[in-house]
């Protein structure tokens, strides 16, 4: 009976929830499990007629082939100032990065603050500067220097709620949600140093653009990362965007799921892949199947039209702090998970330090600065990544004219392979997401032709036959320089990735 009752009022209790606004917070862990995933579709491209609606707002031109670099400023140097980071913009140009995307820089609330520093996602003045990282003009200085140099620069924009002293607690307290218990602010969620804003206030929506629109026209930034944008109603962001677009063109982020909020595309461009960092997450310290994550990723096709951006990553500044490193989640995996955000339909996220590479969880309410050494151990492998998206028109993302499709092999169990087409531009890839070494033979027509590796510049030979081929065997593919040679097989070892441009 016992038993009877906790299922019924754990029923109660699910229904209830879902019944609430769409309120989840995205960076909460999720439980995996394991799938015996039927084989996705061959080709990821075509769309499903139940596909969500797509916004129909003018696109920045800039977007489909960027990338999106986050800037803890307050960790990033020892000054943790605009003007100290304005000295890393050389090296991180030269690196390779297109997109700046800055945490909060609007003043902290001191009011029931976390920690001695606080959170730079507890606002208290939505057109103030942080003193912590300098003044107004330092800012300014900084985003004219970065598009000098051909960096776009993206705010962070916390609109769901604000710190418990900001500004519009006492000139304009009806902005807020009510405790009804209480009759105080509505505490946001449980986290007890931030309380909710009222969008169904007209007033507030105004106050609220209005504050968006004064970082464009006075600072020239180029986007906006919307926090928890799935927190807030839809169609706000909807009127912003068609306000904000009559002063700019801009970039428009969601840190909203793209399969589990799809329906935020119609006033975004590109939103999170949360879903996607659970479950890789889960793949590597459960042992979930490869197919699990073809299956999901087809999800993620199917969840938009060819226009849809996902942002794929594999930390970031939520990640790192509450639940660890790349090197923690993904161990020997982390490279290739970073390889596969390079290479899929989407755009990728490197976070601050993730380049030399930082493996300890940076404090997030307190001063814990990233400890830099002036050896950037994966400033190449960046470097190269960034530059091949550049130039790779089969890389762009949110682009109808970009085909993705599956690859065949005799080793499916093990390697992720997929090819990306646009015109005559395809890049073909080989992920052995394994503990063990895979050696395996293309099946597969999608890939044909002679194709460059981008790490090594070897050449493979791929005949297009679509059969499969064992081990051993000439027939599909000639290696002239790297093992296996001459002998139908490539051989990965654990973890290791093969990028391939067609020639």
């Amino acid at each position: 009976m016992k038993k009877i009752f906790l299922y019924l009022a754990a029923l109660l209790l699910f229904v209830t929830a879902a019944a609430q606004k769409n309120k989840s917070l995205q960076p909460k862990k999720k439980q995996g499990a394991a799938v015996n995933a039927k084989q996705p579709s061959k080709t990821t491209s075509p769309i499903k007629k139940e596909a969500i609606q797509m916004n129909t707002f003018k696109k920045a031109d800039w977007i489909n082939n960027t990338d999106v670099y986050e800037v803890n400023l307050r960790q990033y140097t020892k000054d943790g100032t605009f003007a100290a980071f304005m000295k890393e913009l050389p090296r991180l140009k030269e690196m390779g990065v297109s997109t700046l995307w800055f945490m909060p820089i609007t003043p902290i609330a001191q009011m029931n603050k976390k920690g001695t520093m606080g959170s730079q996602y507890a606002c208290s003045d939505y057109t103030g500067i942080n003193p912590e990282f300098g003044t107004l003009d330092d800012f300014k200085s900084l985003v004219t220097t970065a598009h000098g140099m051909g960096f776009k620069v993206i705010l962070d924009w916390v609109a769901n709620h604000t710190g418990w002293d900001h500004v519009w607690t006492k000139a304009h307290p009806e902005y807020y949600e009510k405790d009804h218990a209480t009759g105080n602010f509505k505490i946001a969620s449980g986290m007890d140093d931030i309380i909710e804003l009222d969008f169904k206030k007209p007033e507030l929506r105004k106050a609220m653009i209005g504050a968006m629109k004064y970082w464009v026209t006075e600072c020239d930034i180029d986007g906006f990362r919307c926090d928890l944008a799935s927190w807030v109603e839809l169609d706000f962001w909807v009127e912003a965007r068609t306000e904000l677009e009559k002063t700019k063109t801009l970039f428009w982020l969601a840190e909203c799921d793209g399969i589990e909020s799809a329906n935020y595309y119609q006033a975004f461009d590109a939103c999170y892949t949360w879903t996607w960092m659970h479950k890789s997450e889960d793949f590597y310290k459960k042992g979930l199947p490869v197919s699990s994550l073809r299956d999901l990723l087809q999800q993620y096709n199917d969840a938009g039209n060819g226009q849809a951006i996902r942002l794929w990553f594999t930390s970031n500044h939520d990640e790192n702090s509450w639940n660890g490193t790349e090197y923690e989640k993904y161990g020997d995996a982390a490279r290739a998970l970073a390889a596969f955000s390079f290479t899929w339909n989407g755009i990728p996220l490197i976070y601050s330090g993730q380049e030399l590479p930082n493996r300890k969880r940076l404090q997030f309410f307190e001063k814990d600065p990233i400890e830099w050494n002036g050896s950037y151990e994966l400033n190449d492998f960046y470097k190269t990544l960034l530059d091949f998206r550049k130039h790779s028109p089969a890389l762009r993302a949110g682009d109808d004219a970009v085909k993705t499709y599956w690859v065949n092999t005799t080793d499916d169990t093990h390697v992720l392979s997929y090819l990306r087409k646009s015109g005559d531009n395809e890049v073909l890839v080989f992920i052995n997401l394994s503990n063990n070494e895979a050696s395996f033979s293309v099946k597969d027509k999608a890939a044909n032709g002679e194709f460059l590796s981008l790490f090594k510049k070897e050449l493979f030979y791929f005949t297009g036959k679509n059969d499969a081929v064992q081990p051993g065997t000439e027939n599909l593919l000639t290696n002239k320089q790297a093992q296996g040679s001459k002998t139908g097989v490539i051989t990965l070892k654990p973890w290791a990735y093969l990028i391939l441009e067609k020639q």
